[in-house]
């Protein structure tokens, strides 16, 4: 999970380096309001030198300076999240990597308190399974009450995040975005999805020949993707150009679907055993406790055989351990302790 974590961040990281990738992500991605008053077309990479805990630069984090109509400039921070789980304190390391942020300008480009500080917008771009469920703002992770005085003391920070798992796949579908092919195939339902995603891929890249540069980004997340479906499979040698690369996909996806269809068979015929030999334990523990109870007590009313086959299987065992010292056929069939 490590490996395939690194290579999807590896993949990210420089798929994200292009202009026209990110600017694709922000016009597909985020709410309009926000892009209304910036001009994505004329951004550039900034050299960023902050790091992160135990001094470590992570390697997804990006950042872009983008120009606003309006004057001035947008700082966009980029985080990339290949994490299983949601980091709860996320938005404590953006207002950390923020304030670092604002310090290498200040230092780098000579700011005057007379200046101000920049306008930023982080972005969180997780890939994780589980849906992202961390706190977006600071004051979420401030303990205080509600009305206490010091609130208007404690710092502010909030991110956005771009959840890849949340969108549905017809979603991503229509909005006939390369980001979004690019989601679809790092999160393949089954071998058929990953298939049409590819030949949409196709498909961008043919309308659009001036694109991006970034095929060979598009061949290795198929492969990875290829790698996690093939499961047992050993995958034949993935070709060097990306159209072939999807017309070996289409020759083995077909049996691949057979293969996970068969699978989900099998696994239903073994449930469907055991939860056989479940009932059939069931049946027997209450046809041994129906003669035995009326052994003792003579024939049993009608409430106590309903009873008695609607039980389970732990709860007839501890009926039957009863019928020795209890009383009553009441007693007996009293709803276990």
């Amino acid at each position: 999970m490590a490996e395939a974590a690194h290579t999807f961040d590896s993949i990210y990281h420089r798929l994200f380096a292009y202009p026209e990738m990110v600017a694709d992500l922000l016009q597909n991605f985020l709410d309009a309001d926000l892009l209304a008053d910036i001009d994505p077309s004329r951004m550039r990479r900034l050299n960023s030198k902050f790091t992160a805990r135990k001094g470590q630069r992570r390697r997804g984090d990006v950042v872009w300076e983008i120009p606003i109509l309006s004057g001035g400039s947008l700082f966009l921070l980029v985080l990339l999240e290949f994490q299983s789980e949601a980091d709860e304190w996320m938005v404590l390391r953006l207002a950390v990597y923020t304030g670092l942020l604002y310090q290498q300008l200040v230092d780098e480009r000579k700011l005057k308190p007379s200046d101000g500080l920049p306008a930023v917008l982080p972005v969180v771009i997780f890939n994780g399974e589980p849906r992202w469920g961390a706190a977006t703002t600071l004051r979420e992770l401030i303990r205080l009450p509600s009305g206490s005085p010091l609130w208007k003391y404690q710092p502010e920070m909030r991110y956005y995040v771009i959840d890849e798992g949340r969108f549905a796949e017809e979603t991503l579908k229509g909005l006939h975005s390369l980001t979004a092919i690019f989601f679809r195939i790092g999160h393949p339902g089954t071998p058929a999805s990953i298939l049409e995603a590819s030949r949409d891929l196709v498909a961008w890249f043919a309308k659009h020949p001036d694109g991006p540069p970034v095929k060979r980004l598009f061949r290795e997340l198929l492969t990875v993707g290829l790698e996690r479906l093939s499961g047992p499979h050993s995958l034949p040698r993935i070709p060097e150009e990306l159209e072939e690369v999807v017309n070996m996909l289409a020759t083995h996806v077909e049996k691949w679907s057979r293969d996970i269809e068969q699978k989900g068979i099998l696994i239903g015929e073994q449930k469907g055993r055991q939860e056989g030999r479940q009932e059939g334990r069931q049946e027997e523990g209450a046809s041994l406790l129906a003669r035995l109870l009326q052994r003792r007590f003579g024939p049993l009313p009608e409430w106590a055989s309903d009873k008695i086959a609607k039980a389970e299987l732990s709860t007839l065992e501890e009926w039957s351990l009863r019928i020795l010292d209890a009383p009553t056929l009441e007693s007996v069939l009293a709803d276990p302790s």
